[in-house]
């Protein structure tokens, strides 16, 4: 079994600083790509931003420059430093996770929870 576990979320105000955190423990062989995805009310998922086991990084357009994707392997967690935040970053932010459990399965992809972002005044 595998348990992924966000943190970080609240409110904050436009021009404010959030970091969220995705931790995943249990059965792990290795995780493979970490993502943020976030969900608005009314609107579908999108990617926020996601990094490979080499450390590659891509970004939505809407957040480069604003925010920066992190791993740290050994603690099997993945951060997303949200810098300049704007109204319209308001969301629920999920991370997703690519993990294999064993050397001889294939990634499968784990959620987390959500965490709710609001920015407002």
């Amino acid at each position: 079994q595998v348990q992924v576990v966000e943190s970080g979320g609240g409110l904050v105000q436009p021009g404010g600083s959030l970091r969220l955190s995705c931790a995943a423990s249990g059965s792990i062989f290795s995780i493979n790509a970490m993502g943020w995805y976030r969900q608005a009310p009314g609107k579908e998922r999108e990617l926020v931003a996601a990094i490979n086991s080499g450390g590659s990084t891509n970004y939505a357009d809407s957040v480069k420059g604003r925010f920066t994707i992190s791993r740290d392997n050994a603690k099997n967690t993945v951060y997303l430093q949200m810098n300049s935040l704007k109204p319209e970053d308001t969301a629920v932010y999920y991370c997703n996770l690519r993990v294999r459990v064993t050397i001889a399965t294939l990634p499968e992809a784990y959620w987390g929870q959500g965490t709710q972002v609001t920015v407002s005044s």
